[in-house]
Order: structure tokens, then sequence, then C-alpha cells
């Protein structure tokens, strides 16, 4: 098999096109066969910084959707054909990949590979962060930071199927069609700090219940300032900077806090359930996951490229 593989940190050029046995699974594995592959601002972190264990040499990538195509010893539930999506998996950059049977999730006959390989990982952190983090509800307003990028995308959707209000933060123009069409009530072309006195006009001076921010440390401060008092900072953007900050730094008394989604999902129970609520909603027509670019695998490094350059909306896919 081939797969997209680093053997030292660092850019896009890093990658490789790599010739690698095919995995043979182990007790209570299922190997599949991957048709779509999710790309990620985590997956860049790991490739130029190795966060999160990401030691290199390494294959990247970490969701994805295909078919089983073998089955270890004592696994059950599974049969060869089966579709099936992961969410959390290193080495999905790749034509092959081995996965604990524990972790697949069925796919619905009416969701194709790319929409289940797109929706895994920013899925369940959308979800995680309007569900458990800060459940948004009737009369709150949030704060979205990149609303028009993956997660922002789906998060603006599942805050107002909530009752929530939204206010958007998209770097570009080009970009507020797509956070508007997503429903969210109010869009600010924002490309760094400073945008909290808007925040404040908007919501009448009060300031937001619960600002979601992926954004790094540049805007960090400004997603403070904010809050209404006792306001909720959900910081989820290591990889674009981790700031400095002492808990005297903190204005109007409001509660910081650094969601991981393995949190949301430390069952299989917890990832059947959560997974399922997505696939629903999708199926239902109240989710839509925008998927607004196809790579072939071999040129993963492109993805990277275009992702990085933050000109990109939506979810963008390798196809093996």
């Amino acid at each position: 098999m081939h797969a997209i593989r680093i053997e030292e940190h660092g850019g896009p050029e890093v990658m490789r096109w790599t010739e690698l046995p095919d995995p043979v699974p182990g007790p209570g594995e299922a190997v599949v066969r991957v048709a779509a592959a999710g790309v990620n601002f985590l997956d860049i972190g790991a490739r130029s910084q190795g966060g999160f264990g990401w030691a290199a040499p390494t294959v990247l990538g970490v969701e994805g959707a295909g078919r089983v195509t073998a089955l270890g010893a004592g696994v059950t539930g599974l049969a060869v054909g089966d579709r099936v999506a992961w969410f959390y998996r290193q080495g999905s950059y790749a034509e092959l990949l081995a996965v604990p049977a524990e972790e697949l999730v069925p796919v619905p006959d009416g969701i194709d590979d790319g929409t289940a390989a797109a929706v895994m990982l920013q899925g369940l952190t959308a979800s995680h962060l309007s569900t458990e983090t800060y459940p948004v509800g009737p009369g709150d307003t949030a704060v979205v930071h990149a609303a028009a990028g993956g997660v922002g995308l789906l998060l603006t959707q599942l805050v107002k199927a909530r009752g929530a209000g939204v206010i958007g933060l998209v770097s570009r123009e080009e970009k507020a069609a797509a956070a508007k069409e997503a429903g969210a009530d109010h869009i600010l072309v924002h490309s760094g700090p400073g945008f909290e006195e808007r925040v404040r006009e908007l919501t009448g001076g009060r300031g937001a219940d619960v600002v979601y921010d992926g954004s790094g440390a540049e805007t960090f401060a400004s997603s403070q300032l904010a809050l209404r008092p006792h306001g909720v900072h959900a910081y989820y953007g290591p990889f674009l900077g981790v700031p400095t900050l002492r808990p005297t730094d903190l204005p109007n008394s409001i509660l910081l806090t650094f969601p991981l989604v393995h949190h949301h999902v430390p069952t299989r129970e917890a990832l059947l359930r959560r997974t399922g609520e997505l696939f629903d909603l999708i199926l239902a027509g109240r989710l839509t996951q925008r998927i607004t670019g196809r790579h072939p695998l071999a040129e993963a490094a492109r993805a990277h490229t275009d992702l990085e350059s933050r000109r990109t909306t939506g979810k963008l896919l390798l196809l093996p």
C-alpha cells in the first residue's frame, strides 16, 4: 500500500508518498480500505511540530471512512465489506489502515464516504463544544471563530439548532457567505484582535455567553474581553499558539476551558451515540458538511498548503 509519511517535522515538503507493507489485523482489529481521509489543522500541527505525541517518522492523518477488508481474532459485530468511519486513529493518510474494531462506527446507507469522513473529528468537536463544554440554549449568544471553516460551519449549525444566536468571525469578506448560509446571525470580518467592541455592541453591551475559539494566541485576549461576566472561553486552538496566562489576567470572572474531543466520547457507547446524533441530523437535512476540496492522497502536501493559507472554507478531503 501507499501512505503519506514524514521522516522529520517541517513544512509540507516533508510529506512523502511512501510504499509500506499492507497492514495485517491483530486481535480485536479490522483492516479498512480508506475511501476518504479528512484534513485537519491537527494534521498540520503533527507534521510541523510533532505535538500530542506525533513523533517522526510517522504516517499522518487521524480520521476517515472506508470498507472493512479483513478482521482480526475476536472481532464481532463487523463483517468484511461493512462501511465504517473513525475519528482519531493515527496513520489515516493511507490506502489501508488497521483500526481497533471498537473505534469503528457504522456509516448509514444514506451518507456517502466523503461526508462520513469529513464529519468525524470536526463534527464530534462541534458537538462537544455546543453540548458539554458550554451547552448553548435559547437566549444565549455564541461567538464562533473561523465560522467558515470546517468546525465553524458545523458548530454554527449545531448552535442554531439548539436555539442560540451566533456571531461568526471570518478572516475574509469572501468567507462571509458560507458562514451566513450556515445560519450565523451576524458576521464580523476580522483577521486579528480588536473585535470585542463589536461583539459588545451586538449584545447590547452585555457580552457573549460563550466564545468558541480555535483561532490561536493572537485573538486570545479579545475573545475573553468579548464575554459577559462568568462567560465561557472555550479555547481549542493549541496548534496556532498557546499564550502565557496568569489567573489574574482573566476579565469579568470568566471561565476558561481547553476542551478535548476525547472527553466527549470516552466510551464506545458514547462514540456510537454521538456519531449517531450527527448522522441523524445529516440524514434529516438539518446538518450539512460543506466539502470544498478533494485531493488525491498523493497530493496531500497541496491540501496542507491550501489549509494553511486560511483561504479555504469548509472541509478538505484526501482520496486514496
